[in-house]
């Protein structure tokens, strides 16, 4: 998956470039769509800043297995980014997630 993919993704979904964050909380790795997007006039990223970010969430996603458990999730979810209210879509990061907790990203 590149930084491309994964906005295909969200444009098929919503119609939207969402941004995306990936935060560290009790214990577990989320997967967040926030509801600001590359399109609003206000959105503080470049396309080419946001398609860098893109690109970096995607390498942390591969290297954790967790591609095909986000693009599902994704596709399933009746939930949508709105002012204030991310998607959040916690990821299953199996017996080495320990590992990942201890990096910063």
């Amino acid at each position: 998956m590149t930084g491309s993919d994964l906005r295909q993704i969200l444009l098929d979904k919503w119609g939207r470039s969402y941004d995306i964050q990936l935060r560290r909380t009790q214990g577990k790795i989320f997967f967040l769509i926030m509801w600001k997007y590359l399109e609003q006039v206000s959105f503080p990223l470049t396309e080419a800043e946001y398609m860098e970010h893109l690109n970096e969430v995607a390498k942390h996603l591969q290297a954790w297995g967790s591609v095909e458990q986000v693009h599902t999730s994704i596709q399933q979810t009746r939930d949508r980014p709105r002012l204030g209210k991310a998607v959040s879509i916690p990821l299953e990061l199996g017996e080495r997630g320990s590992e990942w907790l201890l990096e910063d990203f």
